[in-house]
């Protein structure tokens, strides 16, 4: 009878099950949403559409005029600007992220994937690693057209990659911001505008389009102490990309550009992932 009874007790899962499974219900619910980009091409094409505008914009129109490291030479601030370009484009990406997230609420999509047997935080990281891929492709178009202007790399290949993977990183990390703005608003409207209004400062008050040497002395400290500065700073020199004469401020992040740039990263991606992951929890209770 104990034999009996032995026999039908079920079996522990195997080491690392849990994990495996978070990890297959994410990359299904990746899939799921890089299919419905796919099928709606104009939301990638919207989304090149700014970046361009702002490479644009800042070389043919400002190019000549804002002065980085002592110059004023038009191709010296066109590959300043870039670094500064691909950041933004990153991290605005986070409004979109957060607009797909309180879009899937809206309908009702979220409640549906709760009464599924699946890992809780597979639906939002899913939706993180589908905006990944989508910012990854949206790179590769902006390098191409900076290219196209007159942009150049002075570095090895490692170096270049090693740049874009800090922009990734980034972008992944503040995608995590997206995704607990759109658990915490109502329509997809309010979270596109919540997603937009903190990034303009700041993008703006940090060195992705001027010296920051040049800012006011408080603008200056925030600027400097700015994680989306860092991983700027990170990628300026990863590229190769700082102009002649151009002096590095002496704040830490500044000096140790790389390594701040991936602790900062680390650090949001940390906070922000358990930050939504218990907002979905508290709402799926």
């Amino acid at each position: 009878m104990g034999a009996v009874t032995d026999a039908r007790k079920p079996a522990p899962p195997p080491a690392g099950w849990g994990i495996s499974k978070s990890v297959r219900d994410s990359l299904v619910i990746a899939r799921r949403n890089l299919l419905r980009m796919s099928r709606i091409p104009e939301m990638v094409l919207f989304g090149l559409v700014q970046p361009v505008m702002f490479v644009v914009l800042f070389t043919y129109v400002f190019g000549g005029s804002i002065q980085v490291g002592g110059s004023l030479s038009s191709q010296d601030y066109r590959e300043f600007l870039m670094a500064g370009i691909f950041a933004q484009t990153v991290t605005f990406a986070t409004a979109g992220a957060g607009a797909g997230i309180a879009d899937d609420m809206h309908k009702g999509l979220i409640d549906r994937f709760r009464s599924l047997p699946m890992a809780r935080g597979a639906v939002l990281t899913g939706r993180t690693v589908a905006d990944l891929v989508q910012t990854a492709l949206t790179l590769v178009v902006l390098a191409l057209v900076a290219l196209l202007i007159g942009w150049r790399t002075h570095e090895n290949v490692g170096k270049i990659l090693a740049g874009f993977g800090l922009l990734l990183l980034l972008g992944y990390a503040f995608s995590w911001i997206g995704a607990l703005i759109g658990l915490s608003v109502r329509t997809p409207e309010a979270a596109t505008s919540g997603g937009l209004i903190w990034l303009f400062p700041l993008t703006f008050i940090s060195n992705a389009f001027v010296d920051s040497n040049n800012l006011p002395t408080f603008f200056r400290h925030i600027a400097e102490w700015n994680p989306f500065s860092t991983t700027v700073q990170a990628c300026r020199e990863l590229f190769g990309n700082l102009p002649p004469g151009f002096k590095t401020p002496d704040a830490w992040p500044m000096q140790h550009p790389v390594l701040a740039s991936v602790l900062w990263s680390v650090l949001i991606l940390v906070v922000f992932r358990t930050l939504s992951v218990r907002k979905y929890r508290s709402a799926a209770a």
